[in-house]
């Protein structure tokens, strides 16, 4: 296990992201994803200061490097405080599943990031992968329905698509900002203690939120969020297996395994949402969307293995 910790990590990761954007789910519908992101990350930082005094005995990533601290915050400002917020808004509008598909696209934007940043190359075999990917994508998410010519009467096939196009340019900007947000924390971090890493992140991330609270006047909202019961319950649930443990181990996992091998591993969520997602939330699943969420998943093991 210790000579392949950084895919035991990411299998973990894979786990915990699929509690919390069921979670996140739940909670952002009830109370809208500008608070929910605010809370859960705040939550975190408490989370990660009471487990780093524990465990280095010092509550602040103080003893970051400056390249930590500048590389990491960027991290946390595309990772959360662009790509969270857009993720959330779209589980309101299209639910979870739909949207954690959509993340598949994660590590073609964390390939493309790696090769300007790290000068990681690409290969054929990934252009390939990348396309496979869309393919799987493009199969959920567009349908063919009949469309009758009110001239001449005949009924032609035309594709249209199965969900809200507002909601699937939110997946789209949030995939692009987990994928760019975790080369820019394997590029911050390099050897640095990955729980200090996600706290720099998270403490950005949640000082961003601040500030848009701040901007849009909604701080005055906040204690009806806070009496809503159930939907704290869902944000409690999402901020320890989100934040704080998916976090932490994603950057575990990309700290000792390649970034495209972690984030390969850990694009498994949309097949392991499928199941919790009929049981738990009672959706309709169809065959359709099983395969095209299974070629969409092919499509990124093959980008990087």
């Amino acid at each position: 296990m210790v000579a392949h910790l950084g895919e035991f990590a990411a299998l973990l990761t894979t786990i915990f992201w699929t509690i919390t954007a069921l979670s996140f789910e739940s909670a952002s519908k009830r109370i809208g994803s500008l608070h929910l992101n605010l809370l859960r990350l705040g939550l975190a930082v408490i989370f990660l200061a009471v487990f780093s005094t524990i465990r280095r005995g010092m509550a602040f990533p103080v003893d970051a490097s400056q390249h930590a601290w500048i590389w990491l915050a960027m991290s946390g400002i595309v990772g959360f405080v662009i790509g969270d917020f857009c993720l959330f808004q779209a589980f309101i509008i299209t639910g979870a599943r739909i949207s954690m598909l959509l993340m598949t696209l994660a590590p073609v934007f964390a390939a493309i990031t790696g090769w300007i940043i790290m000068d990681e190359q690409l290969s054929m075999r990934g252009l390939f992968g990348m396309l496979l990917t869309l393919t799987g994508i493009a199969i959920v998410i567009f349908t063919r329905t009949p469309d009758k010519n009110r001239n001449t009467g005949e009924i032609r096939q035309k594709f249209s698509m199965s969900y809200p196009l507002k909601g699937i340019i939110l997946a789209l900007v949030a995939s692009a900002g987990q994928g760019v947000g975790i080369v820019l924390s394997k590029f911050g971090m390099k050897g640095y203690d990955p729980f200090a890493a996600s706290h720099i992140r998270v403490i950005t991330g949640f000082v961003g939120f601040g500030l848009l609270f701040s901007i849009f006047g909604k701080w005055k909202e906040l204690p009806v969020s806070l009496r809503d019961a159930k939907a704290m319950k869902w944000l409690v649930i999402g901020s320890i297996f989100g934040p704080f443990l998916g976090v932490s181990f994603s950057l575990i996992a990309v700290q000792h395994t390649k970034a495209g091998i972690a984030q390969t591993i850990m694009s498994l969520v949309p097949v392991l949402i499928i199941l919790p997602s009929v049981l738990i939330n009672k959706e309709r699943v169809t065959i359709r969307e099983m395969i095209g969420a299974v070629i969409a998943v092919s499509g990124v093991m093959l980008f990087f293995i």
